[in-house]
């Protein structure tokens, strides 16, 4: 195990490095950073003396020797907007829109594994007909779609959710929080509902397929001959074995869904990371985009590691050191 986590720690400061090479590169191609920070009546001379001022004349491997030093020590550079460092920024965006994607994960977690046991279970069932009918459908609906529809049945013509917004949230030990608040939970519920129409239809097909495959395999005939009782047989043994790929595509998925709030988050007005990238690139706010790539790449290379290691509690005979 030990070896394990060295080697991966090793291989996740290479992708690091990686993904901060090219989110210090796309920097030059966003435009100039100086419309935003100075006014029209600003002689060139003096633009001139502010981009020397702040490094933007430098050559390209000074300036990214320069981030890569202040990257190391945690600091990503200030926000030309915010005035602030941009990774803190970034982290009190981070905590709603980690809300936002726990909130979407718990229903896609909740709704997709019963219904595709259930499709795997009874396959020729009218449910089941109607359930993969429904998942096909949601596949090719994209996301920004799905919003605006559920904004305007349950927002605007039925009044019963609001449509934009966080809505009341609780400070606890510096985390403000929309769960533990009636308006903050009912104004995570459609934002929630439209990111987990992105995963949902994928998960509901992957579980069944899994399942389906892990009720044909010998294992599970040998426990039929055995008489063991049919629900020790679907919940037990062959949903054990339907998790492992599960879990595999949802631990890569987790990374996709922060990168989709970007959508999510503009329809509702949601005030999270998604949201302020689209606004930093308005802005032309380059340390703010960096930062929030390198962040988005970071939760990729943790969630990624943290499945590899699910994968020796859930199945023993997975060797995760590579070994024998």
């Amino acid at each position: 195990m030990f070896t394990f986590l060295i080697k991966r720690l090793f291989q996740a400061l290479i992708v690091m490095f990686v993904i901060s090479l090219v989110a210090f590169s796309i920097q030059d191609n966003l435009g100039d950073p100086l419309r935003e920070l100075v006014g029209q009546s600003v002689s060139e001379a003096e633009r001139q003396a502010l981009r020397d001022e702040l490094g933007l004349n430098d050559p390209y491997m000074t300036k990214y020797s320069r981030f890569l030093v202040n990257a190391v020590q945690g600091d990503l550079g200030t926000s030309y907007f915010f005035k602030r460092p941009a990774a803190e920024v970034i982290l009190d965006k981070l905590q709603a829109t980690l809300e936002l994607v726990f909130g979407a994960a718990l229903i896609i977690v909740f709704v997709s594994i019963p219904l595709g046991v259930y499709s795997a279970i009874h396959p020729k069932s009218t449910l089941t007909k109607i359930i993969m009918a429904v998942s096909s459908i949601g596949i090719s609906v994209p996301v920004f779609l799905t919003a605006i529809i559920l904004m305007y049945i349950f927002s605007i013509e039925l009044g019963w959710l609001p449509s934009y917004g966080r809505g009341e949230t609780v400070n606890i030990m510096g985390w403000n929080t929309g769960f533990l608040t009636k308006d903050g939970l009912l104004h995570l519920i459609l934002p929630s509902v439209s990111l987990a129409s992105i995963m949902l239809p994928l998960f509901i097909r992957l579980v069944r397929s899994e399942m389906l495959e892990a009720l044909s395999s010998e294992y599970i005939k040998f426990a039929k001959a055995k008489g063991l009782s049919l629900n020790k047989i679907y919940y037990i043994h062959a949903l054990k074995n339907t998790m492992l790929p599960v879990i595999t595509v949802g631990g890569v998925q987790i990374g996709t869904m922060i990168a989709y709030t970007i959508l999510t988050e503009t329809v509702f007005q949601w005030p999270g990371t998604g949201f302020l990238f689209l606004e930093a690139i308005n802005r032309v706010d380059t340390p703010l985009i960096t930062a929030y790539v390198i962040f988005v790449g970071l939760i990729f290379v943790v969630t990624n590691t943290l499945v590899d290691l699910l994968y020796g509690v859930i199945n023993p005979t997975v060797n995760i050191t590579g070994k024998g």
